[in-house]
């Protein structure tokens, strides 16, 4: 059995976090001690571990717990979560491109600006005051 302060050492995931994914039921609540710690199993730990992985792959936790019940029922097809993936995916490089545009917009903006003279002239400052200076929608 692992303490809270354990688990959260060996997955990386904040105490308050695991806290949080145990009250959204995406992990199960588990008993307690005498002394009232948290206890938890290596199940919950691997459990724990893909839910931290999918994360950082920017899985919302809605799709989460859908794979968490897919990847519990081995014998389903695994249809459903290629299709979760797929969307995520999609999002990623809808976000890319989003995050390419404003790149894109902020270069264009720093270049227009020598940073020499003074900030009643700045181009940059220019530019955040008025979004018409923009070439591009972000």
């Amino acid at each position: 059995m692992l303490s809270i302060g354990s688990l959260s050492k060996q997955t990386g995931v904040k105490i308050p976090t695991i806290r949080y994914y145990e009250q959204i039921g995406l992990i199960e609540s588990t008993e307690r001690t005498l002394g009232n710690q948290r206890r938890y199993t290596v199940e919950v730990l691997q459990k724990l571990r893909f839910v931290k992985h999918a994360r950082e792959l920017g899985f919302p936790i809605k799709s989460i717990q859908a794979l968490m019940d897919l990847n519990s029922h081995p014998d389903r097809s695994c249809a459903e979560a290629t299709s979760i993936a797929k969307e995520q995916l999609v999002d990623v490089r809808a976000r890319i491109a989003s995050l390419l545009r404003l790149e894109s917009e902020l270069v264009r903006i720093v270049e227009g600006c020598s940073g020499e003279g003074v900030a009643s002239d700045c181009y940059v400052l220019a530019s955040l005051a008025n979004h018409e200076h923009c070439q591009l929608p972000h």
